[in-house]
């Protein structure tokens, strides 16, 4: 009778007579009641968040209850934390009044395995319960201090201060280990203490130890542990601030100078510059030895952080004007520093050297003079006196520019023998997608082995699909042919069964969405050519793809596609509209009489338009417009933004407009606006290989359409965007001489993008298209002062991606980039911020460049900025800059 009581109360969702009941019921009366508890929880598990007819909704009693019934410990744990009971807002209250009765060895098995779970922290009102209930010790575990921070935060809100409520505290002292180990934590106590410094996190915990509530070592150990095992910069900075907190004694910081020496070495910048204070401090007040503060040295000087540098040669300078018998051991590690990125460094280090060189011996005095080949040109002849070493030493090698290998493209491999190959291949560009190459590759071994064997091909596919995300949901497939980006899951897709031949044909019939961004051109035309994959390998209408690419650059060899529709001619076959409009626009493009009179001999009317094609030159190189000074608008959290920048526009290839190309790819024939203001639906989507693709000899028309991804990974310092310039660069030219606008255009932007791995990217397109022969190093210039003047850039960016360029050895490139692009910086009142940087890397260059290579010209605005007052970088660097230019113009 018990059992029904029960049933009916938790239908009704009476969850206040839940725990009255169970007490009435015995072990076995209660396990008798799971079954229908199971059903009733797959019931509801896809229920909206009210009831289907109103009333209460029964899930909270069912989670109760359900918890209750189980008598193991395994099974109640496992119920409590069932992924579709998650979401389901039982009160912590509810579950502890319907467990209030076990025994407390059965409750504390219960909440150390519901601490192990990785929703831990979720439950932590319940877990902490179950504590206190039976007595037991406190779980300590990463989900479990986790939802101890969380309710901290809580208690806040019920007033007081943090100091009075972790004072009182019995959990703290156990859980204080894992505040420092635990993942996520440190975010959520900076976010928790916010504005109010005296109530934060750090000066709690610091005050608490000097009352002796915490163990103080116990807590400097811990912190000094989390720093020198790293972690994002929020942690960084937020165990830092522990530590200072603290205000560790001459005792504490003494113990621990291998931690220091660490954290100097290895830390970001702000935790290293603390570590390097501290050993500072100690070493001008004698308790660091010479040996220490050379292994300090040596760490520090590494590091590319100018400011960090400076420091350091200032500390030795310092020691060694006190204590100048330390300078056997100190002064080498100084020399290291002779190939630092940044030549004041070098200049520092250098005349450090100098000062201190009498105090040396012999055997030192040589190793010195042995790192003289680490210094620039234009300090050699400087340190050459300074060791009394030959003139020659001083001369600076002859300079020879060091650019990339062009790259080659390379010819596709054979088609795929067998069907088990390719399903391992397909298998593996469903887990990460591949090269153009790759891809291709795969899509044409598809429809061979589904024109041969389908049914083998499906047998091999199915191990392959089963494990995909898109399993057997025709709803995800629905929305993804209407939206998404395809590719080789469409057509395995399409084999297996799992998307249906309806919504491939209907997705062909949408027509243009009426989408205008950039993008949507490359997108249709590519996955016009997907879907009719995926019908082919249904409908196993064509032995093979003729648009399938010769070259891993997406070209296609004329001779063999003509070649390819012979055999289609002989088969009696006609060609795909999307796969033979795409074979098109991978040929060369240019008239070829020769090629023509051997398609029109195939007698066939794919022969007799390609014969066409060929004869008219294809799609030609469409105009460039340019308009400067667009605003294009971006929105943040409501607020509307104007930021300026420059537009560049391609004419459309009117050829594209009509037959033989199917409506998908009309788009490629109309202009191109990079930033239109058009709802863009393809964030977060990146197959730019694929889309390159699709015009592999109109590389600037490509540029163009993804420009808006560049400018935002330099203005909205999204990340990613640049990626696709190495390929471009790689990729085949429309012609002759230097690359185009657009291409320019995107390196441009790309060479002040937020985020480092877009610059390099940016970096390797510039060097590659400079080592093709491909780089107008006066029109990117232009581009960049008309962004910077714009304000669509920053210099410092700019400066840290020249400075990778030349750092790979291309100096005469990068200077003759930097001194186009210096003179926008330095002309009016006030130059640009960040001017100074982009002067050093320059001057760098100059210093690096043999007189062959820097040309003899000045830069306009040079002299007005070395003739300010001050010794700021860019007054310093413009001095240095005009030295060296009157030293190689005379």
């Amino acid at each position: 009778m018990s059992a029904v009581t029960l049933m009916d109360a938790v239908r009704a969702g009476r969850t206040a007579e839940l725990s009255g009941i169970l007490r009435t019921m015995t072990g076995p009366e209660r396990r008798a009641c799971l079954p229908e508890l199971r059903a009733l929880r797959k019931e509801t598990r896809n229920w909206d968040w009210s009831p289907p007819r109103g009333g209460r909704s029964p899930r909270p009693a069912v989670h109760a209850a359900g918890a209750a019934c189980n008598t193991g410990a395994a099974a109640a744990a496992a119920w409590i934390t069932a992924s579709e009971t998650r979401w389901w807002q039982t009160p912590d209250g509810l579950l502890l009044d319907v467990l209030a009765d076990r025994d407390p060895a059965w409750q504390t098995d219960v909440a150390h395995r519901l601490a192990a779970h990785s929703a831990a922290e979720d439950r932590y009102g319940l877990i902490s319960g179950l504590v206190r209930l039976a007595g037991c010790p406190v779980p300590a575990t990463e989900g479990y201090v986790r939802g101890w921070v969380d309710a901290r935060m809580g208690d806040g809100c019920r007033g007081g201060t943090l100091l009075a409520r972790l004072r009182t505290d019995a959990e703290l002292t156990v859980l204080l280990p894992l505040l420092f180990e635990a993942e996520g934590v440190a975010d959520r106590m900076r976010w928790i203490s916010g504005a109010d410094a005296a109530n934060s996190w750090p000066h709690v915990l610091a005050a608490l130890a000097d009352e002796g509530v915490l163990d103080r070592k116990i807590l400097v150990d811990c912190a000094l542990a989390r720093l020198l095992r790293g972690g994002s910069q929020v942690e960084y900075r937020w165990f830092l601030q522990v530590l200072q907190a603290l205000e560790l004694t001459e005792e504490e910081r003494r113990e621990r100078i291998p931690d220091w020496l660490a954290l100097a070495a290895d830390a970001p910048s702000t935790v290293a510059g603390h570590a390097q204070k501290v050993l500072g401090g100690m070493a001008l007040g004698g308790d660091l030895s010479a040996y220490r503060l050379a292994e300090l040295s040596r760490a520090v000087l590494f590091r590319t952080e100018k400011k960090l540098s400076r420091a350091q040669l200032v500390l030795v300078g310092k020691v060694l004007g006190r204590d100048p018998a330390q300078a056997d051991e100190v002064l080498p590690t100084v020399a290291e520093a002779f190939g630092h990125d940044d030549s004041d460094v070098r200049e520092r280090a250098l005349k450090l050297v100098g000062r201190h060189l009498g105090s040396v011996g012999p055997g030192v005095r040589e190793e010195l003079a042995g790192a003289v080949g680490l210094l620039g040109p234009g300090l050699r002849p400087r340190a050459a006196e300074l060791f009394g070493l030959p003139a020659q030493a001083g001369e600076p090698e002859p300079y020879e520019e060091v650019l990339p290998p062009v790259p080659v493209p390379v010819r596709l491999e054979a088609p795929f023998a067998s069907v088990a190959e390719l399903a391992e291949r397909v298998g593996a560009l469903l887990a990460s997608p591949g090269t153009v190459a790759e891809s291709e590759r795969v899509l044409d071994g598809l429809v061979r082995h589904a024109h041969r064997d389908r049914d083998a091909l499906v047998e091999a596919l199915r191990p392959v699909t089963a494990r995909c995300r898109w399993g057997e949901q025709s709803v995800y497939w629905a929305e993804a042919f209407d939206v998404a980006p395809w590719g080789i899951e469409a057509v395995a897709a399409s084999l297996t069964g799992m998307v249906r031949r309806r919504t491939l044909t209907e997705a062909g019939r949408r027509g243009d969405s009426g989408v205008r961004c950039a993008h949507e051109a490359l997108v249709r035309a590519h996955n016009e050519r997907v879907r009719e994959a995926a019908l082919l390998v249904r409908e196993r209408r064509v032995p093979f793809l003729l648009a399938t690419p010769t070259w891993s650059t997406g070209a296609l060899d004329t001779g063999e596609l003509i070649d390819r529709l012979g055999e289609f001619a002989r088969l009696g076959v006609p060609a795909a509209p999307a796969d033979f409009a795409q074979a098109l626009l991978r040929l060369r493009p240019g008239p070829d009489e020769e090629h023509a009179r051997r398609a029109e001999a195939l007698g066939t009317e794919e022969g007799r338009r390609l014969a066409a094609w060929l004869t008219t030159g294809g799609a030609g190189r469409p105009a460039e417009e340019r308009q400067v000074g667009r605003r294009a608008r971006r929105y943040w959290a409501d607020v509307t933004e104007a930021v300026p920048r420059p537009l560049i526009g391609l004419g459309g290839f009117t050829e594209l407009l009509g037959p033989p190309f199917p409506a998908a790819f009309h788009g490629l024939g109309r202009p191109v606006a990079p930033f239109d203001e058009s709802h863009c639906r393809h964030w977060g989507e990146s197959p730019f290989p694929d889309w390159a693709a699709v015009l592999p000899w109109h590389r600037d028309t490509v540029a163009a359409r993804l420009l808006q991804d560049v400018a935002d990974a330099a203005i909205e310092d999204s990340r990613g965007g640049a990626a696709h310039l190495p390929l471009l660069a790689e990729g085949e030219a429309e012609g002759e001489g230097p690359a185009g606008g657009a291409t320019h255009l995107s390196v441009a932007y790309g060479l002040a993008a937020r985020h480092a791995e877009d610059r390099i990217a940016s970096v390797d397109a510039m060097l590659t298209l400079a080592a093709r022969g491909q780089l107008d190093p006066g029109r990117l210039a232009a581009d960049l002062a008309e962004l910077a003047g714009l304000g669509a850039i920053r210099t410092s960016r700019l400066a840290d991606a020249a400075r990778t360029a030349a750092s790979t050895g291309a100096y005469a490139t990068t200077w003759e980039v930097l001194r186009g692009v210096l003179p926008a910086l330095l002309s009016g009142d006030t130059p640009v911020r960040g001017a100074g940087e982009l002067l050093a890397v320059a001057a760098d260059c100059v210093e690096r460049c043999g007189t062959g290579q820097a040309a003899p010209v000045g830069v306009p605005g040079l002299e007005e900025a070395a003739g300010r007052r001050g010794s700021s970088q860019l007054v310093t660097q413009a001095r240095r800059l005009r030295e060296l230019l009157a030293r190689k113009n005379g």
